[in-house]
């Protein structure tokens, strides 16, 4: 059930397997009500994120994306989420040139057993999400959707 008004968004999660998913897991062991909008993807390293995916999730229509890794020095890659914090600044502050609200999107550290701590950055970020609203994305893209296709516009110049 969604826990906001009935009004569900679409936002995903790109979560590390070693720490974050673990506490994902833990809150759901734990029965800690949780916003039911996000979805769940699950990677080996928070490291291994390449930020066009996160781009991509945006243009797509989700309305936010939240990255969840291991605490700094507790990467069991040893070094990934220190490569994930550097790219995912770095995204931040392209986010408004690529014309997306930077409060659509936000990374954290959560460890396993930090099940708490998962119900706390999920339902804040969830109702930062509510806050912004849906993504305007899908109203631009809808529109392109009736506009002439580049080839048919090619053959009206020639």
């Amino acid at each position: 059930m969604p826990v906001l008004a009935g009004k569900e968004l679409r936002i995903v999660g790109f979560l590390c397997n070693w720490c974050s998913y673990g506490g994902a897991d833990t809150a759901g062991v734990g029965r800690f009500t949780q916003p039911t909008d996000l979805r769940i993807i699950r990677v080996p390293c928070s490291g291994r994120i390449d930020p066009l995916f996160i781009v991509k999730a945006l243009l797509g229509g989700a309305d936010g994306v939240l990255v969840s890794g291991c605490h700094p020095r507790d990467c069991h890659y040893a070094s990934g989420n220190f490569y994930a914090r550097r790219r995912l600044e770095v995204l931040k502050g392209m986010l408004p040139i690529l014309g997306i609200e930077p409060g659509r999107f936000e990374y954290t550290w959560v460890s396993a057993s930090e099940g708490q701590r998962w119900q706390h950055v999920v339902t804040t970020f969830t109702n930062q999400i509510h806050a912004l609203g849906p993504t305007p994305v899908k109203d631009v893209l809808g529109a392109c959707q009736g506009l002439p296709s580049l080839k048919g516009g090619d053959r009206a110049v020639a």
